[in-house]
């Protein structure tokens, strides 16, 4: 599968590998879409690498992990190729939808990585299918990825997007891990927000979209190898929006692995972030890399 009309924007040379930041006219959204994505150099020579997908969360772009994250020396050292795509839809198409630019920031016109079943955010508003159906089968003929070896993770409303698609798609990805993630959406001012807009007032389907009630309906552990999350407890949105102890309960409930940090004087920003890359990156290799060889 191609992208359809698939132009590079930019490309920079980054640890011997290199960043691009790319946009394609996406059939799953109806409107351009933008991601980046860092090749490292064991990727050179057209061998196909093993790439971890990361979802960033509210108002953010494709440009604020690669910029913010300190991730590319890490992976370029692991081998991983780092894909990165943008948070929402863009442009007058999206921004014209009554209400979005108003509250893009915090709950409707952010993407939360689903599809929305809603007029108006059903027409642009298929994150899930864009992400799953478009852009990772899509890649590969455009990037040396090898698509049998992906993992996800992301951060707080990224972090809701990994722990979601991951549990969605069974099969599609081979490790995973969050940042700060909202654990239950269905109970938290963010998710209440976004889900009565693009799913509507009916809340038993929003549970398909809760990863900790997605959790508690596994037959058996998903990841056996262990999911990692990392929590901050400065983190001003830890009580209100974030609820990892409902994550971790139902973690337990089912037996599957879950590695909780929680971490003092952290809070919900990036220098948290780069605080803790290097051991997400180690725990997406050891799946995709080291188990492999």
């Amino acid at each position: 599968m191609n992208l359809q009309n698939l132009k590079t924007l930019s490309s920079h040379r980054c640890f011997g590998g290199t960043v691009s930041f790319l946009e394609h006219e996406s059939r799953e959204i109806g409107l351009p879409m933008r991601f980046s994505v860092f090749m490292p150099p064991q990727a050179e020579g057209g061998t196909p690498v093993p790439a971890l997908l990361y979802l960033a969360g509210l108002t953010c772009t494709e440009e604020t992990f690669m910029i913010k994250a300190g991730a590319q020396r890490l992976a370029a050292e692991a081998g991983l190729a780092l894909i990165a795509p943008d948070t929402s839809p863009r442009g007058p198409a999206a921004t014209s939808v009554p209400g979005a630019a108003a509250s893009w920031d915090f709950g409707i016109g952010a993407g939360f990585y689903l599809d929305a079943t809603q007029a108006p955010w059903s027409t642009h508003w298929r994150m899930e299918s864009w992400l799953m159906a478009e852009l990772l089968p899509g890649l590969p003929a455009h990037f040396a990825l090898d698509a049998s070896r992906i993992g996800i993770f992301g951060h707080s409303m990224g972090g809701h997007g990994a722990l979601t698609l991951a549990l969605r798609h069974p099969g599609r990805f081979q490790s995973l891990s969050a940042f700060a993630p909202i654990c239950a959406p269905t109970e938290c001012p963010w998710g209440i927000k976004a889900f009565s807009g693009y799913l509507g007032e009916d809340r038993s389907t929003w549970l398909a979209h809760d990863a900790s009630a997605l959790m508690h309906s596994q037959a058996a552990a998903p990841y056996p190898g262990g999911i990692l999350v990392d929590q901050g407890l400065a983190d001003s949105f830890l009580a209100e929006q974030l609820h990892p102890e409902k994550l971790e309960a139902a973690c337990r409930a089912v037996g599957q692995p879950l590695t909780l940090r929680r971490h003092a004087g952290y809070d919900h920003g990036y220098y948290f972030i780069q605080s803790m890359m290097a051991d997400h990156l180690a725990h997406h290799a050891r799946a995709l890399v080291e188990r492999r060889n």
